[in-house]
C-alpha cells in the first residue's frame, strides 16, 4: 500500500498512517482532483433532529464537479441501526459520481414518500500508489432517520438531483425496513464473518435473505479492500474498489435487514486514519454509543426485543496481528464490563449476544485461538454469564461445547442444550461467509457426519509467539461455506426462553444445532 516492507513490519497503525501521509503530498492529492473525506449535509426523520458529522479529516484537493444526475444511479444500499433499534435506522448508499443534492424519502406506503431528508455525503479518496490502479474516489451517502415508530414497516428511496426514487419509473428502486418491536417477541437473526467478494459470498447473501432476519451481524473482514490483514501498508495488493463490488453484492439483503459489522484485521486500512478505520467510518454509520469514537469507532451496542448485542474490535487486544494492540488504553475491556453489568441488570433483557472477530476458541491451523480476547474478555464473559460468543477469523464453522475456565463445563452434542447461568459460554466461529477455506487438524465432524474424538492438537497466540495446546472442547467443525441462523424466542417471568442456533451450509443443509436456554426475568 505503499510503506517499505523494511519499514512497516516495525510500525504501528498510526505510523503507517503518518508516512503514507508524508509520501504522498498534499501536491499529489490535488492533481488526484477530489477531496478525501468531508461532510456535506446531514437529515433525520423530523424536523429538528440532526445526522452524526462525517469522519474529520483534511481535504487534500478540491472536490469533483458533478455531473447530470439522471445518469448515475445510487447502488450499494445498506442499513444500520441507531442507538435504539425501535425508534432509529440509518440507510447508506453509494453513487459513482458526485451528484447534488442527494436525499431520502421515506413513507409508511410506497405511493406515500413525500417526507424528504437531506443526506450527508462522506467522499474518500484513494490516490495511486496507496493502492491498486489510479487516483480512485468513493461518495458515500447516509441518512439518519429517528423518532420512527417502533416495530413498523417503512418504504423508503434514495436518490439526487435529476434522480427521484418518486418517479414512476423509478418506483422499481424502493426499499422497506422494519423497526424494533416496542415489546420482546419471537424473532430471528444471521450471522457470519470473513465475506469478501465471491461467487459463495453471493450465494451465502441469498440464503441469509430467506431466512427472514431482523438484522445481520457481519462479524470482521468484511470486503478484503486489503487482503494482507496485517494492519500493515505495504500491500500492494490494496485495493478500494472492492468495496463498490461488495455494496452491490450485499445490496439484495442489506436494503432491508440491518448489516452490523465488526471490524476484522482486513478492515484496518492505513491512508484513511492513523488507527486505520478512516474508510470505515465512510462507508458505515454505526451505533454511536461505543467507549472511544475517536479510536474504536466499531466498538457499539443495542438492544432488540429481550436480547442485547455487543460489538467489540478485537484488533485492540490481538496479539497475533498487534497493528492496534492496546490503541484504547484498556477504555473498551472496562466498557465491555460496564455494559454487561447494566444488561445482567435490566429487567427486560433476558440474552446477551458478543460478537466479535478474533475467536476466543477456534482449532483452525490458520489463526486458531487468540490469547489476547482469552486474557482480556473470556474472563467478563463467564463472569456475566454471556450467552453466545459469535466469531469470524478463521474461515469455516467450528462450535464449542460449554466453557468455563478454560475447560469443557458440559459436553453440547448436536441438539444438546446450554444453560449458562449455571454452566458456561458457549463460542462459534462462523468464517465460511465466502472467502477461500482453511483447513482443521483433526477430521469435520457435523450434524449427520459425527466424528467424535477425544482431542485436538492447536495453538493460542500469545504475547511472545504461538503456543501449542491441545483441547478437549471442539465440538462441531464443518469445512465448507455457511453461516449462522439464531432464533430468539421470549417467555413469561420465571419460564425458560431461547436462543435456538442453527449452522446452516450454502446448500441449505443444517450442520449444527444447539439450544441456550435461560429464565426470563
Amino acid at each position: 500500500m505503499g510503506v517499505p516492507e523494511r519499514l512497516a513490519g516495525r510500525m504501528s497503525m498510526a505510523e503507517q498512517h503518518e508516512y503514507l501521509r508524508a509520501r504522498f503530498s498534499r501536491r499529489t492529492m490535488i492533481r488526484g482532483g477530489a477531496v478525501t473525506l468531508g461532510a456535506v449535509t446531514g437529515g433525520a426523520f423530523v424536523p429538528g433532529a440532526t445526522a452524526r458529522a462525517a469522519v474529520p479529516t483534511a481535504r487534500t484537493a478540491p472536490a469533483a464537479e458533478a455531473v447530470d444526475g439522471a445518469l448515475a444511479a445510487p447502488f450499494g444500499r445498506h442499513l444500520a441501526y441507531g442507538t435504539d433499534p425501535r425508534t432509529e435506522m440509518t440507510v447508506s448508499w453509494q453513487v459513482p459520481v458526485a451528484v447534488r443534492k442527494p436525499f431520502i424519502r421515506i413513507g409508511a406506503h410506497p405511493w406515500d414518500l413525500s417526507r424528504r431528508i437531506d443526506a450527508e455525503v462522506r467522499t474518500l479518496f484513494t490516490p495511486a500508489g496507496v493502492g491498486a490502479g489510479g487516483n480512485h474516489t468513493q461518495y458515500y451517502l447516509h441518512a439518519r432517520l429517528t423518532h420512527l415508530r417502533p416495530g413498523r414497516t417503512y418504504y423508503y428511496g434514495v436518490g439526487h438531483q435529476g434522480f427521484d426514487p418518486a418517479e414512476p419509473h423509478l418506483l422499481g428502486t424502493l426499499g422497506t425496513f422494519t423497526t424494533a418491536p416496542a415489546h420482546p417477541q419471537p424473532f430471528t437473526f444471521t450471522a457470519f464473518g470473513d465475506e469478501g467478494v465471491s461467487y459463495h459470498a453471493l450465494a451465502n447473501n441469498s440464503l441469509l435473505l430467506g431466512q427472514n432476519p431482523a438484522f445481520h451481524l457481519h462479524a470482521g473482514d468484511i470486503a478484503y479492500g486489503d487482503p494482507a490483514g496485517q494492519g500493515r501498508a505495504d500491500d500492494t495488493g490494496f485495493d478500494a474498489r472492492v468495496w463498490d463490488q461488495f455494496l452491490a453484492q450485499t445490496e439484495s439483503v442489506a436494503k432491508s435487514v440491518p448489516w452490523m459489522p465488526a471490524y476484522g484485521n482486513h478492515d484496518m486500512e492505513a491512508w484513511y486514519a492513523p488507527h486505520g478505520y478512516g474508510g470505515e467510518e465512510a462507508r458505515w454509520s454505526l451505533p454511536d454509543n461505543g467507549p472511544d469514537r475517536k479510536n474504536l469507532p466499531g466498538v457499539y451496542s443495542f438492544t432488540y426485543g429481550n436480547t442485547a448485542v455487543i460489538a467489540l474490535d478485537a484488533n485492540d487486544v490481538s496479539f497475533e496481528i498487534p497493528a492496534n494492540l492496546g490503541i484504547s488504553g484498556g477504555t473498551q475491556t472496562k466498557w465491555l464490563e460496564a455494559r454487561l453489568k447494566k444488561y445482567r441488570a435490566a429487567r427486560d433483557i433476558d440474552f446477551v449476544v458478543v460478537f466479535f472477530h478474533h475467536c476466543a476458541y477456534c482449532t483452525s491451523t490458520a489463526h486458531a485461538s487468540e490469547g489476547g480476547v482469552r486474557q482480556e474478555w473470556v474472563p467478563l464473559f463467564e463472569k456475566y454469564t454471556v450467552d453466545l460468543v459469535i466469531n469470524g477469523h478463521n474461515h469455516q464453522y467450528e462450535r464449542t461445547d460449554v466453557i468455563k475456565g478454560g475447560t469443557v463445563a458440559k459436553k453440547l452434542p448436536i441438539g444438546g442444550t446450554a444453560y449458562p447461568e449455571t454452566e458456561g459460554v458457549v463460542y462459534v466461529t462462523a468464517g465460511a461467509a465466502g472467502r477461500s477455506l482453511y483447513a482443521f487438524s483433526a477430521p469435520q465432524s457435523y450434524e449427520g457426519h459425527e466424528h467424535e474424538v477425544d482431542s485436538v492438537a492447536s495453538f493460542v497466540n500469545l504475547k511472545d509467539g504461538k503456543r501449542n495446546e491441545t483441547v478437549d472442547w471442539s465440538r462441531v467443525r464443518y469445512l465448507d461455506y455457511s453461516f449462522l441462523r439464531v432464533d430468539v424466542t421470549p417467555a413469561p417471568k420465571g419460564r425458560l426462553a431461547t436462543l435456538t442456533v442453527r449452522g446452516i451450509a450454502e446448500s441449505g443443509e443444517r450442520v449444527d444445532h444447539f439450544t441456550v436456554a435461560r429464565r426470563a426475568k
